[in-house]
């Protein structure tokens, strides 16, 4: 497949991400894709790699706990061969008013013009706080 293909397929990713359209973004994924989330598991339950029904698990968990959803936007994207990277932020507001601003560097790898693989790098610090956190007074 072309780098632009990979490249459309790849912010096809986020803006369906963002309209709320899981099934259109995970079709956007081979069945034997992988997601990374970067962090220790001993602090971050989220850290580890990630088959494609576990990530979609944790995607809707997400989602249900967002107020309004989660805006991602595509900054920037280099691609190269099967790869393409991708300068990434996000947005949304969490139902308990914590507000999650996140900005990622992220590697997809792509197979027959699909989603095979990904490594998200993100701030874990601001995950941990915003998702993770016990509440003061918990």
């Amino acid at each position: 497949m072309s780098t632009e293909l990979n490249k459309a397929v790849a912010a096809s990713f986020f803006d369906r991400f963002t309209a709320r359209d899981l099934d259109g973004a995970l079709d956007t994924m081979t069945e034997d894709a992988t997601w990374w989330i970067p962090g220790k598991p001993d602090i971050s339950p989220t850290a580890g790699t990630y088959a494609k029904e576990r990530i979609a698990r944790l995607f809707r968990t997400m989602l249900s706990r967002l107020a309004g959803g989660l805006r991602m936007t595509v900054l920037s994207t280099i691609a190269e061969g099967d790869s393409v990277a991708l300068e990434v932020q996000s947005a949304g507001d969490l139902t308990n008013g914590r507000r999650y601003r996140q900005e990622y560097h992220i590697l997809m790898t792509f197979r027959d013009g699909k989603i095979w693989s990904v490594r998200e790098y993100n701030d874990t610090q601001h995950t941990y706080d915003v998702w993770i956190r016990p509440e003061p007074g918990a």
